[in-house]
């Protein structure tokens, strides 16, 4: 009697237990589910999570077959031991796409156990699933952007707010900084800028970021000798550990290789000084009659000077002749000098020189380009008159480049009387210093320009003359843009026309 009422007993608390199990499983998130120990997975039962989870009430999915619902791609993970399966003390862990009841695919993580009996013949399995989408998701777009992060042509990398050493390298910069990511070597930023550089521009990048949240600029990075890259850094963004008082744990660090964007400034720079050099001598050579006349002028008068000496000469030496005679020397090596000064000006402007800033007087540019076009000036009636600020503002660029601006800018002044019947043809040359810039305007009181004529003033081989190929103001404007400024003309369309341009003390 006592043992049967133990085993009543016994019975009793094996109910209960079930019971709470039983329980457990109906109020669980997860979706508990038995399935045959066949290849199908046919559903033998399964708690009500199943409803949320795949939109089935239990009763509509037990006995179906489960291998049914899994995506193609993923219904033989087990069998291929895909990556996305883990084994673990008889247990399996496996994350697949599952098809729900309204068509759609979600993502499901599953922990399965086979039941078997004590000979080892599989029972069933027990599976136990969670809805992990919003997981998958994440991950599957983390590891996008991880792709196109290491796709990116753009130096990207990460670098330790404390250590300061490189944590992370892309492709981009592993090529550019000459080292290759199947050997990784320990980088730290001081390493990849020189140390002025680093110690000024690369720490007030860091500070900023640290401050502001991001840093936006250009300081160049120090590659190998050997790599003939050249590279900068564009941006600096600060990461913080939200968790810990918000501190800077880590920056990325962005740059760009521009080896390819620099070779072709380079090639577009020569490129711009050779059309700029046979602009100068286009110029010259329409210039030839005015220049061979200038020129004429003193060799005529040094020859003058040798017959008169020579006859001095042939008189005999007498204290007058001797005195004459050295007055005659005199103003041969005067004019000879005027001459050289001409020929040696012609030289410097037409000759074919690289890019090379200078500091220079803008106000000695403008008088010594007018004396350059003193006979063309004659030859048309023009006088040159000066407006030239009295602070004498020096100039740092090329200064060959802007002559030649000059140069196109007064000759087109004295052309513009062409047409005119004016009898006073001033061309006015102002420079003025201002805000960081020196303004030079150059003006003429012909007959002016037309609004149409200024809207196409600057394009190439546009031209009013009969000679010329029309790219005097086109070159012009290219060289005072490439020298961080602008070039503009103004005019009425009556009473003269006046262009303007302006460049920074401190040019490109």
């Amino acid at each position: 009697m006592w043992d049967a009422t133990e085993n009543q007993d016994q019975l009793s608390v094996c109910q209960e237990e079930a019971d709470r199990y039983r329980l457990m499983a109906e109020q669980s998130t997860d979706m508990i589910s038995r399935h045959t120990a066949t290849l199908d997975w046919t559903y033998i039962d399964v708690n009500p999570a199943v409803e949320k989870i795949l939109g089935y009430h239990p009763e509509e999915i037990i006995g179906t077959r489960g291998y049914d619902l899994f995506h193609p791609d993923d219904a033989d993970n087990l069998k291929k031991r895909a990556d996305s399966v883990k084994y673990r003390e008889g247990m399996y862990t496996n994350t697949y796409r599952y098809r729900h009841k309204k068509g759609h695919y979600i993502w499901l993580e599953t922990t399965s156990r086979t039941i078997r009996e004590e000979d080892g013949t599989p029972l069933e399995v027990i599976c136990v699933s969670r809805d992990v989408t919003e997981r998958e998701m994440a991950q599957q777009a983390i590891r996008r952007l991880a792709r196109v992060v290491e796709a990116s042509s753009d130096m990207i990398m990460f670098c330790n707010h404390n250590t300061m050493r490189l944590t992370y390298m892309n492709e981009s910069a592993y090529h550019t900084l000459g080292t290759e990511k199947e050997k990784p070597i320990a980088l730290y930023l001081p390493q990849i800028f020189s140390e002025d550089n680093f110690n000024t521009l690369v720490q007030d990048a860091l500070s900023h970021a640290a401050a502001h949240g991001t840093w936006y600029g250009s300081i160049p990075v120090q590659v190998p000798e050997n790599h003939e890259r050249i590279a900068e850094i564009r941006e600096v963004i600060a990461h913080r550990n939200r968790t810990e008082n918000m501190q800077v744990e880590y920056y990325s660090i962005i740059g760009r290789d521009i080896t390819l964007k620099r070779r072709a400034e380079e090639q577009a720079k020569r490129q711009q000084l050779e059309m700029a050099h046979m602009s100068r001598l286009l110029s010259v050579g329409e210039m030839a009659t005015g220049l061979a006349h200038e020129i004429n002028q003193p060799l005529g008068a040094i020859l003058n000077y040798c017959r008169g000496t020579l006859r001095r000469l042939e008189e005999g030496h007498t204290q007058e002749n001797f005195e004459q005679i050295t007055h005659s020397m005199q103003l041969i090596t005067r004019q000879a000098k005027r001459a050289a000064e001409i020929v040696k000006r012609m030289r410097s402007f037409v000759k074919r020189t690289e890019y090379q800033r200078i500091e220079f007087s803008v106000n000695e540019s403008c008088t010594d380009i007018a004396g350059f076009l003193h006979q063309e000036a004659m030859d048309h009636d023009i006088t040159f008159e000066f407006d030239l600020d009295p602070s004498d503002p020096k100039l740092l660029a090329d200064k060959i480049q802007i002559e030649q601006v000059l140069l196109n800018l007064m000759r087109n002044a004295i052309e513009a009387y062409n047409e005119s019947e004016h009898t006073e043809r001033p061309v006015r040359i102002c420079s003025k210093f201002k805000s960081g810039y020196i303004y030079i305007t150059v003006s003429d009181e012909a007959s002016g320009i037309t609004v149409e004529e200024l809207g196409t003033l600057f394009e190439p081989f546009t031209t009013s003359k009969s000679s010329g190929l029309g790219m005097g103001l086109a070159i012009s404007q290219t060289i005072i843009e490439t020298h961080g400024g602008q070039l503009w003309a103004e005019s009425d369309g009556k009473t003269g026309t006046q262009f303007h341009f302006k460049v920074p003390v401190r040019a490109n």
